[in-house]
């Protein structure tokens, strides 16, 4: 069975997920929604993984390092300026992409094993991840005119 293997990934991600939102909040503190959204959002993921390890022990833990090197990509560059917050949020948002994609795929294993804890985890969590990318995603709708077409 490689279902743990995506449960390792799912698991890292989340954990991922909630440090780069940490650490988008810490560093754009002087934007009026950042600190506070992206500390909320991070939570969340927390909640996430906390919820995920129940069926890591069920279902035996395989760790999985790809979305910490991910996340290392992505935040690698110390950015200044304007565009560091279009830019933290667009990396954001990528990793909400890789915590989706495992969710679905964590869905159809789900599905295939009729086990609906998981299936309900998936449901929850899965609404959630989906709401943090909506929001980064009007986040960055808004930042990007002001960011891209201004001069600094």
């Amino acid at each position: 069975m490689q279902l743990p293997h995506y449960l390792g990934l799912l698991e890292n991600s989340e954990k991922q997920l909630m440090e780069a939102f940490e650490y988008v909040a810490d560093k754009h503190k002087d934007e009026p929604d950042i600190e506070q959204m992206c500390q909320k959002l991070s939570a969340w993921s927390r909640e996430h993984h906390g919820r995920t390890q129940a069926f890591v022990a069920k279902y035996s833990e395989e760790k999985e390092d790809e979305p910490d090197k991910l996340k290392r990509e992505l935040f690698a560059k110390k950015r200044k300026g304007s565009l560091a917050l279009l830019r933290d949020l667009h990396d954001l948002w990528l990793l909400t992409q890789e915590v989706h994609l495992c969710w679905v795929v964590i869905r159809q294993a789900a599905l295939g094993l009729r086990d609906e804890d998981l299936k309900a985890c998936y449901e929850f969590c899965n609404a959630r991840t989906q709401r943090q990318a909506d929001w980064l995603l009007s986040r960055i709708k808004q930042a990007a005119p002001q960011t891209l077409l201004v001069a600094e």
